[in-house]
């Protein structure tokens, strides 16, 4: 999702809590090459001790190791610029009761935009409240940063933007769009299903 530019909250910084700052940002460091980037997050009861033994609160824990779980949320977004042409695709693929399409691609100087769209048939009887919305994320290869830009849905249907940088290539026969789903963004603890085009 695009975000919003980030401004300083306020004026005030206590100089003499710096040399504790940098402490943090390297013990930030630290946890992620122990943890390969992959830290989780921390059993409940861990959060309790913890805001007891430093006197913090542990929403405020819950919030500071939930910002800590993917860092990747974070990186700055491209934001596409330059537009060039619109490539049709017009897969599909069928998964259990829903059916997935690539519909388009959209070319930018500095990166492409790709749609997902995603229907299913609505069943009337069924509660709205019962029917759960996912998140998906694209994975091309280790060479594209992939991040959805916006999306939403309704009973029936879901769609979800893509950008994709550095552009991908025109001639796009040969590339694979892997969408995994999740039930949250960024939980890799609660997977779906995974879903592959083959162009």
């Amino acid at each position: 999702m695009i975000r919003m530019p980030f401004e300083r909250p306020t004026e005030h910084y206590d100089e003499r809590i710096m040399d504790i700052d940098k402490e943090i940002c390297s013990l930030i460091k630290k946890r992620k090459e122990v943890s390969d980037n992959n830290p989780g997050f921390p059993p409940l009861e861990y959060i309790t001790k913890w805001s007891e033994a430093f006197e913090l609160y542990e929403d405020f824990l819950n919030s500071l190791f939930s910002s800590m779980m993917n860092e990747k949320q974070f990186k700055p977004m491209i934001e596409p610029s330059g537009f060039r042409k619109h490539i049709a695709i017009l897969k599909s693929v069928v998964k259990g009761e829903r059916f997935y399409t690539l519909t388009s691609l959209r070319q930018y100087s500095n990166a492409s935009v790709l749609t997902l769209n995603i229907d299913w048939d609505d069943e009337p009887e069924v509660e709205f409240t019962s029917h759960q919305h996912s998140h998906y994320e694209l994975y091309i290869n280790d060479q594209y940063d992939c991040r959805m830009i916006n999306g939403g849905s309704r009973s029936d249907h879901a769609s979800y933007k893509y950008v994709v940088s550095p552009p991908l290539p025109d001639e796009i026969s040969g590339i694979q769009f892997r969408f995994k789903e999740y039930s949250f963004p960024f939980n890799r603890s609660e997977t779906g299903d995974e879903i592959v085009f083959e162009l």
